[in-house]
């Protein structure tokens, strides 16, 4: 069996695709105490290390071998500021070290095989300097690297999302574009819309009384019900005869059956965070129908309170994505 080292793991959503592809998830790294509890619930066989990656890449954990793969999504908040610099720079630059300490770990171990998860704006940062240098940075190493884009709902998800996959493979020549046509014949993949996802939660009970874990609703306040109220299908706050203060241009948005939602992100809790009002009730979905949404099994359970639980489920790898991708590597390997 394969071994994988998961790093920035979160709740566990590209672990868990992994997992079901029939790898083993030898080790994950994951810094905040309470997202790794959901992770450690949902994946008690795994080494989990909850620790600043800084501490895990320069004490050693990790040795030459150790892994058949590693995966990740290294967050890139310093990518943008990082300026036109040359490699060198780049790399050593403090605010993307994060990004430097997945290297390392990957330059240290030499996979067969590492994949990065990220935002589909990580290839335009600096005009697409930034991504040129993460490229050419493992390709100096030995990676034939490659990219593509993913929409998410090409691939089973119900959900719009985008997002970056960067895949190295040592030493050895191979096509992104003939291995996601190859998997997408052999597990013939349909479409899957919002319906499909959550039709059988419409009314199951909200208030923590449901047999399947973390289907609870937000305690929305009269106005807000009201508001919700006025909103049909597809619509948003531009449907309400009021000034709606929100940073977000979908706020108030109710979510249509036949569709798969809009992307998914850490304020699906609240109708101003988007386009998150259920299809049919004036309430937004709960924790249980979002991360069905990104694809995780009802088994799956998450852990902490409501600000950290939307967290894990909006920043997650779909689990869906997680074994598409195992599945792709199978191929590789």
């Amino acid at each position: 069996m394969n071994k994988v080292i998961d790093l920035f793991a979160g709740c566990g959503g590209f672990s868990t695709g992994f997992i079901r592809a029939g790898f083993d998830i030898s080790y994950a790294v994951e810094f905040d105490v309470v997202i790794a509890k959901t992770y450690a619930k949902n994946h008690p066989s795994t080494n989990l290390i909850v620790d600043d990656i800084k501490n895990v890449d320069q004490n050693g954990t990790f040795k030459k071998g150790m892994a058949d793969i590693i995966i990740g999504g290294p967050p890139c908040q310093g990518f943008s500021m990082a300026g036109a610099r040359i490699r060198g720079d780049f790399i050593d630059d403090p605010r993307n070290y994060l990004f430097k300490h997945y290297y390392n770990i990957v330059k240290v171990v030499q996979p067969p095989i590492f994949i990065i998860e990220n935002v589909k704006g990580i290839s335009t940062m600096q005009g697409g300097k930034i991504f040129a240098e993460i490229l050419k940075s493992f390709k100096e190493i030995g990676y034939n690297v490659q990219h593509k884009v993913f929409l998410v709902s090409e691939f089973g998800v119900p959900q719009n999302r985008e997002r970056m996959i960067i895949i190295g493979v040592k030493n050895k020549e191979w096509k992104f574009d003939d291995r996601i046509a190859s998997v997408k014949n052999r597990l013939n993949l349909a479409p899957k819309t919002v319906w499909d996802a959550i039709a059988d939660l419409e009314h199951a009970p909200t208030d923590g009384s449901c047999a399947i874990a973390n289907h609870t609703s937000t305690k929305h306040n009269k106005k807000a019900v009201e508001r919700m109220g006025k909103i049909a299908s597809g619509e948003n706050f531009m449907a309400l005869d009021e000034n709606i203060k929100s940073v977000h241009s979908g706020s108030y948005g109710r979510l249509e059956k036949d569709k798969p939602s809009q992307t998914i992100t850490t304020r699906f809790d609240t109708p101003s965070g988007g386009k998150f009002i259920h299809p049919t009730l004036n309430r937004t979905i709960t924790p249980r129908e979002a991360a069905r949404l990104q694809s995780f099994p009802d088994n799956f359970v998450f852990l902490g309170n409501k600000t950290s639980i939307c967290k894990q489920i909006g920043n997650a790898v779909p689990p869906q994505i997680g074994y598409i991708l195992a599945e792709i590597i199978k191929e590789v390997l």
